[in-house]
């Protein structure tokens, strides 16, 4: 399961934010140093230069001084026997300190295990990061085989249900732009992408949430609702999902829907007070 999640994440290269010929204040080789930061996906054990360069789209001599730069500020290990780079312990104290202030996981945690054990399945908070959902909060059922899929995983936005539910969220005008990335990664899956997507909104307007029947993975089903977390964070969205030999399409939509929507009604109405 980690494995395709992985080359599902690869298909996403991180891209340089555009840089406005006006904005001086925009510094490119601080975005480029984050930029590598931000290609490590939770399935890689090490990546070397040339890896980092195809991820990021920049030159390897580029990488080469940036991953020599972040070696010795500590936000990168290099690998003594292949010479590869891992995360390094400075950035273990950005995602901790990040997470540690999002007071909306302590407050749906306690709900987000009701709902998994009552329909035995798992139940993820998670926030658009590019062109993926990221988890900050992940629960599961003891009674059943669920994914797995922790804080920190990856899973594309366009594909996912917790992804499509963050697109029906947004502004259309940013929806838009979103769209028009992900055609640009692929131009071939786009028509069954842009028909997923355009699916799920009509979803969403009518059954309150989005779906996804093995349209990530064959075997995985999964639906999902999005709120407003306040505190000027951008919108998150939780889903429920699991094997599709455990969790049928009935059985979402018939009784894990309900129990969805009331969570996340009754998170937002918590995260108000």
């Amino acid at each position: 399961m980690m494995d395709t999640l992985t080359k599902n994440a690869r298909v996403e290269r991180p891209r340089t934010a555009p840089k406005p010929k006006e904005d001086r204040h925009f510094v490119t080789a601080l975005a480029r140093g984050l930029e590598v930061l931000a290609c490590f996906r939770s399935g890689d054990k090490a990546l070397g230069n040339q890896e980092i360069a195809t991820r990021c789209r920049l030159p390897k001599s580029t990488v080469s001084r940036l991953t020599s730069t972040l070696t010795k500020l500590g936000y990168l290990i290099q690998v003594e026997e292949s010479g590869k780079y891992r995360l390094g312990t400075a950035t273990l104290s950005l995602g901790s300190a990040m997470l540690a202030r999002l007071d909306v996981r302590q407050i749906a945690r306690p709900m987000m295990q009701e709902l998994a054990d009552a329909t035995r399945s798992m139940v993820s908070l998670g926030t658009r990061d590019r062109l993926s959902m990221i988890y900050v909060e992940n629960c599961r059922s003891s009674a059943a085989l669920t994914l797995s899929l922790d804080v920190g995983s990856r899973i594309p936005v366009a594909t996912s249900a917790i992804g499509r539910a963050w697109l029906a969220a947004i502004p259309e005008r940013e929806r838009q732009d979103f769209m028009e990335r992900v055609q640009e990664l692929d131009e071939v899956a786009w028509p069954d992408i842009r028909d997923g997507i355009a699916r799920a909104m009509d979803e969403y307007a009518t059954l309150g949430v989005t779906c996804s029947f093995g349209d990530w993975q064959k075997d995985v089903n999964g639906i999902a609702r999005a709120f407003q977390p306040g505190g000027g964070l951008p919108p998150m969205a939780i889903n429920c999902g699991g094997p599709s030999f455990n969790l049928s399409k009935d059985f979402l939509l018939n009784e894990v829907r309900p129990r969805l929507i009331d969570m996340v009604t009754r998170l937002e109405t918590s995260l108000l007070r």
